[in-house]
């Protein structure tokens, strides 16, 4: 199997409460079910978990940090904690993909405009094929365009983007096929 799942900071401070990106309930229904694709076709899945230090939502070992209610977490996932909107950023990320031989990324998660694009532009720019699950990722309002706008407008972008070479192909939760 050369396609791993990446999921992007899908993690209670971003679910729940204050910080709660737009249908982070259904996104994490989604994304369980785009995880059960994954496992199914043993395909690694990779959770991505954001940490700060310093007293904000995110701080390792602070309940906003932990892996969202909800979210299902099977004992043969890779977690990979990050600093950074980029998931390879200083992370164990590439050596992991490397080591699994992996050539395509299905990503999904938190949030639209941050890790989910940063890390998605980073993964072309390193080769690798990218489904973007459409669906699959969210943010919050920013005060000039709604959730949905940004989110639609980065799954827009980031299709469209040809200079890497690979492209990011934009996928429902719903139609997304693992081989």
């Amino acid at each position: 199997m050369h396609t791993a799942l990446l999921i992007i900071d899908v993690q209670n401070a971003l679910c729940f409460g204050e910080y709660a990106a737009f249908d982070s309930q259904g996104l994490i229904e989604r994304i369980n079910q785009v995880s059960a694709k994954a496992r199914e076709a043993a395909a690694p899945v990779i959770l991505i978990q954001h940490e700060t230090k310093g007293g904000g939502p995110l701080d390792h070992g602070s309940e906003g940090w932990r892996l969202a209610k909800g979210l299902n977490v099977a004992s043969t996932d890779v977690i990979i904690s990050k600093t950074a909107t980029d998931s390879f950023h200083n992370t164990a990320l590439q050596a992991e993909l490397q080591s699994r031989g992996i050539q395509h990324l299905i990503i999904c998660g938190l949030q639209s405009e941050f890790c989910v694009d940063t890390t998605t532009r980073r993964a072309l720019g390193l080769g690798y094929a990218v489904s973007l699950i459409s669906d699959g990722h969210s943010t919050i309002d920013n005060g000039i365009l709604s959730a949905a706008q940004i989110t639609a407008h980065h799954t827009a972008t980031l299709s469209n983007i040809t200079s890497f070479g690979p492209r990011a192909t934009p996928v429902s939760a719903a139609a997304l096929r693992i081989d």
